[in-house]
């Protein structure tokens, strides 16, 4: 390459440098973007695990809900009320199981007012929900989720056989 040549892709290339930084001048916040990015992503993490915390205690509730309702509706089927109370319980448990619900502890408890004909069966479901592995959040240990039920007991009901 002959000497002018040389001085010319140098004139060309100074000059491409100098309309490149004249364009980035022209528009002084090019990266702004990025670095906005960098500071709102532990925002968006922290938003995300609030939808996460509140999905999980609204499926908790829901789960109890359906199980308050099926122990409720199992115990005014029952023709004894300690088959009422039985029935009622393992019911409610058994939703619980079969929904997936993982609960600390899980509490049913059971009133049949005598199963009396037009009387009703009252189940109230407690679920304690962990939300402590939801770390970045700080949330304390666990909520507790509650749900009753009651269901009739049919006014034409026969007694014990």
């Amino acid at each position: 390459m002959s000497g002018s040549a040389r001085g010319g892709v140098v004139i060309r290339l100074r000059a491409a440098v100098s309309d490149r930084w004249r364009v980035l001048a022209a528009t002084p916040d090019a990266g702004a973007s990025t670095a906005e990015m960098a500071l709102l992503t532990p925002l968006l993490i922290m938003l995300l695990l609030l939808v996460v915390l509140c999905g999980r205690l609204a499926s908790a509730q829901i789960d109890t809900d359906a199980a308050a309702s099926s122990g409720a509706r199992s115990g005014s089927l029952a023709r004894s009320q300690a088959a009422a109370v039985a029935g009622a319980e393992r019911t409610a448990r058994a939703s619980l199981a079969a929904q997936g619900v993982t609960c600390q502890s899980t509490e049913v408890s059971v009133s049949t007012g005598g199963l009396r004909p037009g009387g009703a069966v009252t189940v109230t479901v407690s679920c304690r929900v962990r939300l402590s592995d939801l770390v970045l959040l700080k949330v304390p240990g666990s909520r507790v989720v509650q749900s009753s039920a009651t269901s009739p007991i049919d006014q034409w009901i026969g007694g014990a056989p």
